[in-house]
């Protein structure tokens, strides 16, 4: 009774509450932190590239949502995250009001209800994380970054997932570093960096006196960078293993979107690919074995236009070259319409068609209208020929006695997706895009960053043909060894050492990520049971 007494005694009277309001600035200056954490986490992102900022990012938010209610620090974290996705997603609105043909102000409403939706996470990260820094530091270095891996994690999952813009994904030249993606993907990368930033926190907080410093958090945040770091610096030195190479051609048409569907010009179109195609053949330099063109490249169906068809399948003889392209395909469906599917085909120099990959994970809103039947009101954004359905399989083909897979467009940007296909024997990975739609934003510097960290995870190399930009090789390590400019024709070869060794990843997946979802699982439990044990006590 004379505890309870004594903490009564020390609560301000709620006369005195009133009669002395925060200043307006003060509790504006929460929110002023969280606009400098959102911008120095989309900052740390392609275009900008100043990816050391992520390290330092969220010290900010920490100190914004010190001393506050649960309820506004989600609007903090929500605030950071407001900034934070809007820096990073601005891109959508070049696609809808471009190609998707949506009226610009509308643009920038759904591109705001998107960035609204994905704050949300960063909202329940700030009131996570205020909880355990203010009541459960001993626990903060394992806590605070485990939320953050659960709540990217459910992100990149629920409602068919978007991961885009994932933390890791800003430090795809911190090679040393990414390292750790065979383990646990870009999950532990976004986990070490978080930790460094709790560490660097309390750092701060507690003062710079020698003794104040937050030895605790220093000592162990610091052993483990270096770990990561060692581990990174390790893998980086270590040789690629197989003695045969894939000499690989990626072709990039720079065909502008409005053209792409134009039947008047598939005629060009096609002279075009082959020009740049057989440009690949020079004397002098290897000769490709593959050649790749981007998502689409073939702007009509290769199953039934003979004439087409027969083109392609010539020009594969004639190079003496597998071909890898894009284009639409179609099957009846049970309801006896017919199904549209995304598709790539693999014809080979005897001018046979020898393998067809139909894409598995589809765009919502650009490929398909998820909830159709609620959602009737909402049209397609690709200039369309009717609403596809995924394929079935991670097919894996072969190219010059060499297993080759390939995920088309934004199935790239996730990890799981990938994973099947070398899972399946795929020794060299190709993804074909079309980042047209994404105009002279960030989005194709993106995109093209997100491939880096699948080379690392699955330890396979990568070839990316995209229509407008950005094509490129990148190596098992996440060595960019060539890439194009934008808006440009090219051609590129390069020979890719096919990965032969497996990853912890590629063996076992997302085990640390569901770790760390059990973990915040965990937290929350522990929240509510101290909640209500102050609320007995009180």
């Amino acid at each position: 009774m004379t505890t309870i007494r004594a903490i009564q005694n020390k609560r301000p009277a709620a006369s005195s509450v009133r009669s002395n309001p925060v200043p307006l600035k003060m509790r504006a200056l929460p929110f002023a932190l969280a606009f400098l954490s959102g911008s120095l986490l989309f900052l740390s992102f392609p275009r900008w590239e100043y990816f050391p900022l992520a390290w330092i990012a969220f010290v900010p938010l920490f100190f914004a949502v010190r001393d506050e209610s649960p309820g506004r620090s989600f609007l903090i974290g929500w605030t950071a995250g407001l900034v934070y996705f809007s820096g990073t997603l601005s891109w959508v609105t070049i696609s809808m009001t471009q190609y998707g043909k949506v009226p610009l102000p509308i643009s920038y409403l759904l591109m705001l209800l998107l960035v609204a939706y994905v704050a949300v996470y960063i909202g329940l990260f700030a009131v996570g994380a205020r909880s355990v820094l203010e009541r459960n530091r001993r626990w903060a270095l394992l806590w605070v970054p485990a939320l953050w891996v659960a709540l990217e994690y459910v992100r990149g999952h629920l409602l068919t997932g978007f991961p885009w813009a994932a933390l890791a994904y800003s430090q795809y030249r911190f090679l040393p570093i990414i390292q750790i993606a065979d383990l646990a993907s870009i999950y532990g990368i976004a986990f070490l960096i978080v930790l460094i930033n709790v560490a660097l926190f309390e750092i701060l907080r507690r003062g710079w006196q020698a003794h104040q410093i937050a030895w605790r958090e220093l000592i162990p945040a610091g052993a483990i960078f270096l770990l990561c770091l060692g581990y990174g610096l390790y893998r980086l030195g270590q040789p690629m293993e197989a003695e045969r190479g894939l000499t690989v051609a990626v072709v990039q048409g720079n065909i502008e979107q409005d053209q792409k569907w134009d039947a008047r010009l598939r005629d060009e179109i096609l002279r075009r690919y082959r020009r740049l195609s057989l440009s690949a053949i020079q004397e002098g330099k290897p000769r490709p074995e593959l050649v790749v063109w981007p998502e689409s490249a073939a702007p009509f169906f290769f199953q039934t236009e003979a004439v087409y068809r027969s083109e392609l399948l010539s020009l594969a003889g004639e190079g003496k070259f597998y071909l890898l392209f894009g284009s639409p395909a179609f099957e009846p469906a049970p309801s006896g319409q017919i199904a549209l599917l995304n598709s790539a085909y693999l014809l080979s120099p005897t001018e046979q068609v020898v393998g067809r990959y139909d894409k598995i994970h589809l765009v919502p809103f650009g490929e398909y209208v998820p909830l159709s039947s609620f959602l009737f009101f909402v049209n397609k954004m690709v200039e369309g020929i009717g609403d596809f359905i995924p394929g079935r399989e991670a097919t894996v083909m072969e190219a010059a006695g060499t297993r080759v897979g390939t995920v088309i467009c934004f199935e790239v940007i996730f990890p799981e997706v990938v994973r099947r296909f070398v899972q399946n024997g795929a020794s060299v990975m190709t993804t074909m895009t079309n980042d047209a739609w994404f105009g002279d934003s960030a989005a194709p510097y993106q995109h093209f960053s997100m491939v880096v960290f699948r080379s690392i995870e699955n330890r396979v190399p990568f070839a990316r043909a995209a229509n407008t930009g950005i094509s490129g090789f990148i190596d098992a390590h996440g060595h960019i060894l060539k890439q194009s400019p934008l808006f440009s024709e090219a051609a590129l070869t390069e020979s890719l050492h096919p990965g032969i060794r497996r990853t912890f990843y590629t063996a076992y997946g997302d085990v640390f990520a569901v770790g760390c979802v059990i973990i915040a699982l965990g937290l929350i439990l522990f929240v509510i049971r101290e909640k209500r044990r102050r609320t007995h006590v009180d």
